[in-house]
Parts: structure tokens; sequence; C-alpha cells
């Protein structure tokens, strides 16, 4: 329904084929993400660190095909954007670099490739695993965790500069971006990244909640 409302409110779009919706999160609340793309009849890309999750999903059924390879990830998002097939594909690997992936084709290209995008990272707990910052592997980021709280810390706030200049620099284009109630868009405020609404107070958020604006 969040994907849904989303396509209808924001893309004035009844029918979601052909439409890209990227995300992060495939763990116990985020793991249906997956399955809504394919249920609202778009193309769901969803970057997940954790392999254990993200093959757990697939197991399920929930999540139609899994990759670590961006290269691959951006051709069978053109190819069923193209089709207009609905597809649900796990990206195996930090969503800031899938983000950071798609900059570089509209760069590149002058293609928006998406159109939808959220954020299902744990971001109520971010300093402690909910959350993996992009410079690191999922395994020497755990380590650093353990060894070095501090330094993962300040990783994980630079990653969330880092996720919001690219989706900034995507909505700017076209895209529609929306917060679903995880602390993504608070915790990055406090890393100081650039989410806080223009003209208004330092509260409001530039992208809404799912909650009053989409599901309300």
């Amino acid at each position: 329904l969040t994907v849904l409302n989303a396509g209808r409110r924001y893309l004035k779009a009844e029918d979601l084929s052909g439409k890209v919706f990227v995300t992060s999160g495939l763990g116990g609340m985020s793991g249906a993400q997956a399955k809504a793309a394919v249920i609202a009849g778009c193309v769901g890309i969803i970057a997940e660190v954790d392999e254990a999750a993200l093959l757990k999903r697939h197991k399920q059924g929930w999540l139609m095909e899994v990759s670590n390879n961006l290269d691959h990830c951006i051709a069978r998002l053109r190819e069923a954007r193209k089709n207009k097939i609905a597809l649900s594909l796990g990206y195996h690997g930090n969503v800031v670099d899938l983000w950071e992936r798609l900059v570089y084709e509209l760069e590149k290209t002058g293609e928006l490739l998406v159109d939808l995008g959220s954020d299902q990272t744990s971001c109520h707990n971010p300093f402690n695993g909910g959350y993996y910052p992009v410079q690191l592997g999922f395994e020497e980021a755990k380590q650093l965790l353990s060894t070095n709280p501090g330094k993962f810390r300040t990783l994980v706030q630079e990653s969330l500069k880092r996720h919001v200049a690219a989706i900034n620099k995507l909505a700017d284009k076209g895209m529609f971006f929306w917060d679903y109630g995880n602390a993504f868009l608070l915790e990055a405020q406090r890393a100081g990244a650039d989410v806080e609404k223009k003209g208004a107070n330092k509260t409001e958020f530039r992208y809404p909640s799912y909650v009053q604006h989409i599901m309300g």
C-alpha cells in the first residue's frame, strides 16, 4: 500500500509497471519491500549488506533475484523497466553504492533510472549495527564496531552524508523519496547531511514521512 500510494500521490500513476523503486533492507521489518514491489507491479531494487538476510528472503520466494554486481543490477533494472516486467532484485552490497551508481548513470547518460526511493536500514540504532558504513565491507565493519566504536560512529555519519547527497541529486531530477519511519532523516540530519526543508523550521525535513504523507 505504501508503494502504491506513493505512486498515486507523487507520480500520479495508478499503474506502476515500468516504474523503479530503490530502497534498502531485507530484514525482519524491511523484508516485505521486495514482495511489495512485485505486487505493485514495479521494479524493486533492494540493497542488503547482510548476505544471510538476503538469501533468507530469496529462499522464501519474497525476492526473485540476487546479485552482488552493480553492473548486472543496472542492466536488469534497464531491461525490466523497458519491458515493464515486475521484478524484485536484491543487491548484496551497501545501498550508498547503489544510490551513487544511479547518480553516475544520470550524469553519464542524462537518464533518471529511479522513480521512487526510500530506506529501511535500522537507523533508530545506527551506531550498533543498524546501519553499516559504505566505506567498509560488512565483516570489516562488524569487526570495527567491536574494536573501535568511536571510529565506526564517525564512518556511519560520513556514510549518511554521502547517502543523502546521492538521494538529493536524484530527487532534484524528479525521483520521489520518502522516510519510512526508521529515523533515517533524523540521523542524517544529526550527521550534518542536507535534509532540512528550505524555509521551514529545523524539525521539518525536505522529504515526507510515509505515515502522514502517504498512508494518511
